[in-house]
């Protein structure tokens, strides 16, 4: 595995916007004032030809410009690490235009983003063999204040801290508009971890996942927005069983989340995933807090949209963590070797560069 140099010093951050830029608002005055900050604390700043665009459809220009665009700053010298502007919808049509040859062959460099951007942090692990953060994008450094996850993530790029904790409170409904564009996240939930691990079965009962307060699970990090991740399954950009064969060894916690997905889509997703041999050396499973967070469908709810596949591989499992879109979430790196545990509704992330 390739790590990237932290980000030092009076660095240069490259941005990019592979998915949507940041051309209306809140999205501009936000991305505008996280310009500022970084500017303050010394940071060079590289703004790729897309930021302001919005020319294209789900994404900021077309997807030609969009692939185009993300080789040339992942390949560039004029800066030393990349955060995405945003999210979006249409990333994956980009792919086609982005050489991902000529990137496995350059100098690694981080690139932060998360949603979308799975399509990018997803594949340079599994194609390139390169680490990757799946944080907050540009325009979450504009708020004020800070909250800790956004300093978290600072602290992660730069190489301050790979050790993180959970926050206590999340975010249900965000007040980030037009009028409030750089509102901080309103966390008025409190964190509710729910934790399973594999029990066996017995004379009197099936085998089955039971509800734990403690779970330590220990693995290789892979894993992103579950929305992208079944749309790259079977594609020629899927490679991820040449890539878990190879650090078999070590196995894989899948740290997943999803967007647009009902508890149907998500069981679904867990299907799609689970036949196309993804899950066969896992050694835990990571579940965010879905945006379909609390909904059941048809005596469906977003538990046992994926237990029953956890369960056929006796792994342990923590859902409701921070990781994607309800925020804070917590920044990972996409192909470090972490240990994830929780003790009495407190999960830790340490990660390791191995």
């Amino acid at each position: 595995m390739k790590y990237p140099q932290f980000l030092k010093e009076k660095g240069t951050i490259g941005f990019v916007a592979p998915s949507c830029g940041c051309a209306l608002s809140p999205y501009r005055e936000a991305f505008q004032n996280a310009l500022c900050k970084w500017e303050k604390s010394g940071y060079g700043l590289d703004l790729g030809p897309n930021c302001y665009a919005d020319k294209g459809i789900g994404i900021s220009n077309t997807p030609e410009k969009c692939g185009r665009e993300l080789t040339e700053y992942y390949l560039r010298k004029e800066n030393d690490v990349l955060i995405s502007c945003g999210g979006g919808e249409l990333m994956c049509e980009t792919l086609e235009y982005v050489d991902f040859e000529a990137i496995k062959k350059a100098d690694p460099k981080w690139y932060m983003g998360y949603s979308d951007n799975t399509n990018m942090t997803f594949l340079l692990t599994t194609l390139c063999d390169t680490a990757s953060i799946y944080g907050p994008c540009a325009g979450s450094f504009g708020m004020e204040p800070w909250h800790p996850a956004i300093y978290d993530a600072m602290s992660l790029i730069t190489g301050e801290k790979s050790s993180f904790k959970s926050y206590g409170k999340w975010e249900r409904d965000g007040i980030k508009d037009e009028e409030h564009p750089l509102a901080p996240y309103q966390c008025t939930e409190d964190l509710k971890l729910r934790s399973y691990c594999f029990k066996e079965q017995t004379e009197k009962e099936n085998a089955q996942m039971v509800e734990t307060d403690k779970v330590n699970m220990k693995g290789r990090l892979i894993g992103g927005c579950m929305d992208c991740l079944v749309n790259l399954t079977g594609t020629r950009f899927d490679k991820v069983k040449d890539f878990t064969e190879k650090y078999k060894e070590e196995g894989f916690i899948w740290f997943l989340e999803a967007c647009d997905l009902n508890v149907f889509g998500i069981r679904r997703a867990m299907w799609q995933m689970e036949q196309a041999g993804w899950f066969q050396y896992v050694k835990g499973f990571l579940f965010g807090r879905p945006v379909c967070h609390g909904q059941e469908m048809m005596g469906l709810d977003q538990y046992q949209a994926v237990l029953p596949y956890v369960l056929r591989h006796k792994v342990p499992v923590i859902m409701d963590a921070d990781v994607g879109h309800l925020p804070p979430m917590i920044p990972l790196i996409c192909g470090s070797m972490a240990e994830v545990s929780v003790e009495k509704n407190k999960m830790t992330v340490k990660m390791e560069l191995l």
